[in-house]
């Protein structure tokens, strides 16, 4: 039993910002940590869903890398600048004077209130390995070397250089070098870290012969730190095919052998790996493959809920969430402290609807999905509103305006609690009439009302979920659940879609 007041609960998927759930844990108890934060690159990355539909392609905002010198980063950088005992504070204040007010400094203010927690909840015989790319990296070593080095003490180990193929995002440029590596900056704690890590040899082929023409005599030639750029030292992926199984859709995802390699390398079994910016969750995988024990944070409820736990579910281990609502209370809590993440969070709860890409000027849409066959009248399109405040009748008859506008078969007006929804606009909703699918039968409401508070009080079961018809996977473009009317399950849950969104089946 592990007696930490505040110990980190092993195999937990933690929902929130790195920075406030480190802070709630005690000092000492991780053994290699492994970030892949965002880089700076002035980009917005986006999941894709599946093929095309209606000739646009399903996609959802997995973070945003663009950082501005807003109130948030002048508070941040003031903050650093009077937070004498943080190693980083200097460093702040020198990037000021070189930097100035600006999106960099916004950006390593962040990173350093990250980085000083992940230096204090790891072990003294601990790693930890930053993965960045040109574009900060030289910046991020300059915090890296201020939290971790302490007088003289050899705590930085290593620039690893990773060749990560010829894809680029300057491969269109007829001018200028190609970008095809990231770097990755591996430091310890303290120097008794160094005697934990385990080398990693490439057997010798056969036929090898030294320059004398002798024997070797070793263990094989050591893996470099100039990853994938010599022969004898190549990953088994360098990147994410697009035919790969291991895809997942998450723009910024890594293969799973870089992070075998890492693990390895400075963890044993047992261990406990810790990846802060989780995304699709790639560390945790290869935690759990190589018998580590291991926890992940991301601030994204999408890649928790929905890509995380779908890539451990084949495990068959209980992953347990924190920080995702369990409950009403939790909901309301979420919707109060970040409307846009409830927003994301509430739409993922419903087999085959996925969250809307934009979350400001998105015209009235929070959600979509497609239906697996057109309705009668030739429609397929489901859209999605989400309010967790007050709800007028003029904000509900808006929504009508919108099924209009986007030729929607089915609208799903979302509430957090079922009374929001009053009896005159349930009214109104049952004046939109139904709608069929072609040779079926059955009715199905145009415009419902559906609510966070059934949902729970339901314990979450199929029959408090909204009257669809069957739904086309967003990942995809697969049968996401059996037609209502037939006789079969109506709903595949929301594990299965995580298991075809990393299968592919």
């Amino acid at each position: 039993m592990d007696l930490l007041r505040r110990a980190i609960r092993p195999s937990t998927l933690y929902f929130g910002d790195c920075l406030e759930v480190m802070r709630e844990w005690d000092r000492g108890q991780v053994d290699l940590i492994y970030l892949d934060p965002p880089f700076k690159s002035k980009a917005n990355y986006n999941i894709l869903f599946g093929d095309k539909t209606n000739g646009k392609s399903g996609q959802f905002m997995a973070f945003e890398d663009t950082w501005q010198w807003d109130d948030a980063a002048v508070k941040r950088v003031e903050n650093l600048k009077r937070a004498t005992g943080n190693p980083a504070s200097k460093v702040i204040i020198g990037m000021e004077t070189i930097l100035g007010p600006s999106g960099m400094l916004a950006y390593l203010s962040y990173m350093a209130e990250r980085l000083y927690e992940c230096r204090r909840v790891l072990k003294s015989t601990g790693s930890i390995y930053l993965h960045c790319d040109p574009t900060a990296s030289h910046y991020l070593k300059l915090l890296m070397d201020a939290l971790f080095i302490r007088a003289g003490q050899k705590n930085f180990r290593n620039e690893i250089v990773w060749r990560m193929g010829w894809v680029s995002g300057f491969k269109t440029l007829k001018r200028g070098w190609i970008r095809n590596h990231d770097t990755i900056l591996y430091y310890v704690k303290t120097p008794s870290a160094i005697k934990r890590f385990n080398k990693e040899y490439i057997p010798y082929r056969p036929g090898y012969r030294r320059r004398d023409g002798s024997k070797p005599t070793g263990k094989g030639i050591p893996i470099e730190d100039t990853w994938n750029c010599h022969t004898e030292d190549v990953l088994d992926s360098i990147m994410i095919k697009s035919f790969s199984r291991e895809k997942t859709g998450y723009p910024t995802q890594k293969p799973l052998a870089l992070l075998r390699r890492i693990i390895k390398a400075s963890s044993n079994p047992g261990d406990l790996i810790l990846d802060p910016f989780c995304g699709c969750g790639t560390a945790v995988v290869a935690a759990q493959e190589l018998d580590r024990r291991w926890a992940g944070i991301d601030i994204s409820p999408f890649a928790v809920e929905t890509v995380m736990k779908g890539r451990l579910r084949k495990f068959g281990i209980p992953v347990q969430t924190r920080g995702i609502p369990v409950d009403l209370e939790g909901a309301s809590m979420l919707a109060k402290s970040d409307p846009f993440r409830f927003e994301t969070w509430a739409v993922i709860q419903v087999p085959g609807l996925y969250p809307n890409s934009r979350q400001r000027g998105d015209g009235g849409i929070d959600g979509r999905g497609t239906l697996l066959h057109e309705t009668e009248d030739g429609k397929n399109t489901v859209v999605v509103q989400v309010k967790a405040g007050k709800v007028t009748k003029s904000q509900f008859r808006d929504f009508l305006h919108v099924l209009d506008r986007e030729k929607a078969a089915a609208g799903v007006f979302m509430t957090l609690k079922r009374d929001q929804a009053t009896a005159p606009m349930r009214r109104e909703a049952r004046s939109q009439g139904s709608f069929r699918m072609a040779g079926s039968p059955t009715d199905f409401p145009r415009v419902q009302f559906w609510s966070i508070e059934d949902w729970f009080q339901g314990e979450r079961r199929r029959n408090t979920l909204p009257v669809l018809p069957a739904m086309s996977d967003p990942i995809t473009g697969k049968v996401m659940q059996e037609t209502l009317w037939e006789s079969e399950p109506a709903l595949a849950g929301l594990s299965q879609l995580t298991d075809r969104l990393v299968n592919g089946n």
